[in-house]
């Protein structure tokens, strides 16, 4: 059985060689993925030329449950698929096993949020912070607002630290941002983070106002990095530090998970799909569509 296996597949690669003229590369990998299918089939006490579908899709199953990402399992099936077309096409066997399989969809993660519960956690930790005087006082105060603005209008972090001063002027609760492609949206901001953003223009004035020779920056997070404005690195490694002070998993917590549980809280509060769709700047729907899941 084994013998005649392996004709099988010499022959296979031969014809792929000969008549598709594929690569070297391409001709290993045929070979790789079918000795591995191969002995998988041993196991079950199947030949390789005899597998039914069944058999196929137990070791589709079995790359599967080993982690396989589904792009490898693809290729595999791929190459099922040609070898068994191939013995078909020459009249080794009556029927191609391979015809009814599935290749493994390429399912989008859902993605990581927070509960209600470690939102509150974290905001209140910042709020604290931010009211603790002494020395770093105005990197708390910042960091509250950070927080406070990224829950309220669900902004990418890359909209959230460029930010210009000239929000600081704004009236009401309504805010116009910059997004992708530099399209412009209206988000609204809560109480608190309106707040926040009185406190930290408070701070940002007085911190001004004592160094008489610092011009105002263009941006509302300015930094001395080279983009003139905080990098979104430095605000996501603050994150989880203060994720750790506030009791919290900090591999759990990130600024694209906070933009998420922004979206499903709303959503669990009834907020229309669409309405979020805007709030969060997606140009197509099935983005937000994931947050329903």
């Amino acid at each position: 059985m084994a013998g005649h296996d392996a004709a099988r597949l010499d022959s296979f690669l031969e014809m792929m060689s000969a008549e598709r003229g594929a690569a070297e590369n391409t001709l290993s990998s045929y070979e790789r993925d079918l000795s591995d299918l191969k002995a998988f089939l041993q196991q079950r006490n199947v030949a390789l030329a005899e597998a039914a579908t069944a058999d196929l899709s137990a070791y589709l199953e079995h790359l599967s449950t080993q982690g396989f990402a589904t792009s490898s399992q693809a290729r595999r099936l791929s190459s099922m698929r040609q070898f068994y077309k191939f013995l078909y096409s020459e009249g080794l066997r009556g029927d191609d096993p391979t015809g009814i399989l599935d290749a493994p969809r390429k399912g989008r993660s859902l993605p990581k949020t927070m509960s209600v519960k470690d939102v509150t956690a974290l905001l209140s930790q910042a709020s604290r912070e931010a009211d603790t005087e002494g020395p770093g006082q105005m990197a708390r105060i910042r960091m509250h607002l950070l927080l406070e603005l990224l829950y309220a209008t669900g902004m990418r972090v890359s909209e959230l630290v460029a930010l210009p001063s000239t929000v600081l002027l704004h009236e009401g609760r309504f805010l116009m941002i910059r997004g992708k492609g530099n399209k412009d949206r209206m988000v609204l901001l809560s109480r608190a983070a309106m707040d926040a953003m009185e406190k930290y223009d408070s701070a940002r004035k007085t911190l001004l106002h004592q160094k008489d020779d610092q011009a105002e920056s263009f941006w509302l997070f300015p930094s001395n990095g080279k983009e003139g404005h905080l990098p979104r690195q430095v605000f996501a490694r603050d994150l989880k530090d203060i994720a750790i002070r506030a009791g919290l998993t900090p591999s759990a917590i990130s600024p694209h998970v906070m933009r998420h549980a922004f979206a499903s809280h709303l959503l669990q509060n009834g907020a229309d799909l669409r309405a979020v769709q805007e709030l969060l700047g997606h140009s197509d729907i099935s983005t937000t569509q994931i947050y329903t899941h």
